[in-house]
């Protein structure tokens, strides 16, 4: 299961431009950089937050099934014509399943939706300035932190 989870993470990160990926790690950086080294109480604020925040695929699944339902109940109540949105959805949604892509993935990037790996990134480096485990040695850059979580 890990393995498909990493290579879903992987897809989402190929598929997206670099240009992107790049400004997901800088926020990645910088949340470090302003969390890790505040107050304990911010700390764990953060870290909380990241327990809450969607990951791309949920923002995926949860527009399209959206989309899809409405074109469904729109194409019964008003005109058959909205039947064609689920099938131009589930189209997309079918696409990111077998390639990691569709039309709305760099939308949702450019929107600063992250894969569920970036958001662990981010959480265990933090945790681990919390005191999670074993500390690094003195005061650990951002960019230090960041390898030794994608170890």
């Amino acid at each position: 299961m890990e393995d498909m989870n990493t290579n879903q993470e992987g897809r989402v990160r190929r598929s997206s431009t670099d240009k992107a990926n790049q400004a997901v790690d800088q926020e990645i950086l910088e949340n470090i950089s302003q969390y890790g080294y505040a107050s304990l109480e911010a700390l764990e604020d953060r870290i909380e937050e990241l327990n809450k925040e969607w990951d791309i695929e949920r923002v995926l699944e949860v527009n399209a099934s959206t989309l899809a339902l409405t074109g469904v109940l729109l194409g019964f109540a008003k005109d058959k014509r909205w039947f064609i949105v689920p099938g131009i959805v589930t189209t997309f949604l079918l696409q990111h399943g077998l390639q990691g892509w569709c039309p709305p993935l760099p939308v949702l990037r450019k929107l600063g939706f992250r894969t569920r790996k970036e958001i662990d990134e981010e959480r265990y480096a933090l945790k681990i300035l919390r005191g999670d485990f074993e500390q690094p040695s003195g005061k650990t850059a951002p960019e230090t932190l960041l390898k030794i979580v994608r170890k």
